[in-house]
């Protein structure tokens, strides 16, 4: 059974507060990129227009198998009513490139470049938070077998998944929400 609080009309499941989290890309090796799925990263409509703007600049990162599925069918998909990215044989997102053996976002290493202010959607730098809407938005930590190895480092930094993502968070729902947020952490 999940346990949630609810911070300005959002309900944030309790282990986000709990559990230890710290990406460990040199054993995960960018998996939340990867992920074997039918559904791409999701994304809000404002965020695609600002894809639109970036993705020549992402275009430079990417592998020409890439670059051909975004200019034939598109960077951006609708399932389910849900924009999503489009991803390659069901697991790839079309923004993945890669450094050493590491699946990487090429729109995120645009923005590290200074060459966006757009660093990636919403989604992908919240992940493993995924926000849903049930009649108000809902955050809920989702677990990974992949991301097993974040589990292991998050115990050695001490680190939950919320502070671990305090930068997204603040991002999307502001430093109020987020300081709101860590001090129901001790409660």
């Amino acid at each position: 059974m999940y346990n949630y609080i609810s911070i300005n009309n959002i309900l944030i499941n309790s282990e986000i507060l709990s559990k230890k989290f710290t990406c460990d890309l040199s054993k995960c090796k960018g998996a939340c990129c990867t992920l074997k799925s039918d559904f791409g990263a999701p994304l809000d409509w404002d965020e695609i227009e600002k894809i639109e703007k970036v993705l020549p600049l992402a275009k430079k990162y990417l592998s020409e198998r890439n670059i051909k599925e975004i200019e034939n069918n598109g960077f951006w998909e609708v399932k389910n009513e849900t924009f999503l990215t489009r991803s390659i044989n069901k697991r790839d997102c079309v923004f993945v490139y890669w450094e050493n053996d590491i699946a990487k976002c090429a729109i995120e290493k645009a923005y590290l470049e200074d060459k966006t202010d757009f660093i990636k959607p919403i989604s992908c730098h919240l992940f493993p938070i995924r926000v849903t809407n049930f009649g108000g938005k809902t955050l809920k930590y989702e677990e990974y077998l992949e991301c097993k190895p974040a589990l292991e480092l998050g115990e050695k930094t001490n680190l939950t998944v919320a502070e671990f993502l305090k930068t997204p968070l603040q991002r999307e729902f502001g430093d109020d929400f987020f300081k709101k947020l860590i001090n129901q952490k001790d409660k």
